[in-house]
């Protein structure tokens, strides 16, 4: 089992990386000293593959849980689902010392993470992330939230878990869809700080399409370390480190608005994203076109989509969906771009005419 020190000015806390830790659970509760119930959040789905796993944990070390099933897919990040849960904590009389746990994807994590932050002015709150793109990238870094019908996640909280748990198991039934879907955010971390990730993901595409348990393995330490470290040194993103996190999804997080949360999956939108991105920057002569269509090839090899299908994705939309961004300063944007593989800088002052032909070119009308 690999450990990961994350800093936080709240409280510091480990990722624990490895397979078999879901019948664990209890004993990473007992180590944290933890003495109320448990409120687990999750989904059926979820629930029907790993919900007997980490109940076996939980009851070998005397810890009552009591369940909560969230609604699939995005829609679930809603306040109608916030208040279900703030309902279901009260009816059932959580208390400070109980915990709150989140077993599933980033849906399930930010949601549950969010009412954990804010009942009672804060549950500790525990993730057992059982997706790639939960493994790798969400659980990690405290940021908790719900949608907003003006955008994605404009409501939350900088909230750091207590613990968080990947069990590397759990990725062996991922849908081909999710894994590739998550892949984006792997591309991501080596474009934005490890070529040597980027090289790993550009050679071993087919087996890691495949399953290969010790790849992904080696995806996620690698992945989660870089955000740890990140993070660690820019907790709430004040400093400017931390935005270079979201390369690739001020252009996703608008082509998710504009399609309403249907036609992409998260990872996809940011795949189209990057694309989006290295092209920009390619334009603004920042950046090597070789770089440019190198990540473009990875990204496809990986089966991820590079270009946007469908009447939703109108140009003047997805402009005013980009103003809505949780990252622009002063009212302007600022876009994360590449320099080379590694290696990342942040531009503002853009103008929106530089934006058109990219957005143009990436299949938007």
């Amino acid at each position: 089992m690999n450990s990961i020190r994350v800093k936080s000015l709240k409280h510091n806390y480990e990722i624990k990386i490895g397979r078999g830790l879901l019948e664990r659970s209890g004993e990473f509760l007992k180590a944290l000293d933890f003495k109320g119930k448990v409120f687990l959040v999750t989904q059926r789905a979820i629930a029907r593959r790993f919900l007997p796993r980490i109940s076996e944990g939980l009851d070998e070390e005397g810890y009552p849980c009591e369940v909560l099933y969230v609604p699939d897919g995005e829609t679930a990040k809603s306040f109608d689902s916030l208040t279900k849960l703030y309902d279901q904590l009260i009816r059932r009389d959580f208390e400070r010392r109980d915990v709150v746990i989140a077993l599933g994807g980033g849906v399930v994590g930010d949601l549950a993470g969010f009412a954990a932050s804010t009942y009672l002015r804060g549950l500790a709150f525990v993730n057992f992330g059982t997706t790639l793109l939960a493994q790798v990238d969400s659980s990690i870094g405290g940021k908790t939230a719900v949608n907003h019908k003006h955008g994605k996640n404009l409501i939350g909280t900088f909230y750091p878990p207590r613990l968080v748990v990947s069990d590397i198991e759990t990725l062996s039934t991922l849908p081909r869809r999710e894994l590739c879907s998550a892949l984006a955010e792997v591309v991501k971390y080596g474009m934005i700080r490890d070529k040597a990730l980027f090289k790993t993901l550009e050679k071993e595409a087919g087996k890691i399409l495949s399953g290969d348990p010790d790849l992904l393995e080696e995806l996620v330490v690698r992945s989660a370390t870089i955000k740890a470290e990140v993070v660690s040194r820019d907790e709430f993103e004040v400093k400017g480190e931390r935005m270079i996190l979201n390369y690739g999804h001020t252009f996703g997080h608008a082509f998710e608005k504009v399609s309403g949360y249907q036609d992409l999956a998260h990872g996809e939108a940011v795949s189209i994203g990057m694309v989006c991105a290295a092209r920009l920057a390619v334009s603004l002569k920042i950046l090597d076109p070789d770089v440019e269509k190198r990540q473009t090839k990875v990204l496809t090899d990986l089966g991820l989509p590079v270009k946007l299908r469908g009447p939703a994705y109108r140009i003047p939309k997805i402009l005013e969906a980009m103003m809505r961004d949780k990252k622009k300063k002063g009212g302007k944007l600022r876009f994360v771009l590449p320099e080379k593989i590694g290696s990342v800088t942040v531009l503002e002052n853009i103008p929106v005419q530089a934006l058109k032909p990219v957005l143009k070119e990436a299949g938007a009308h």
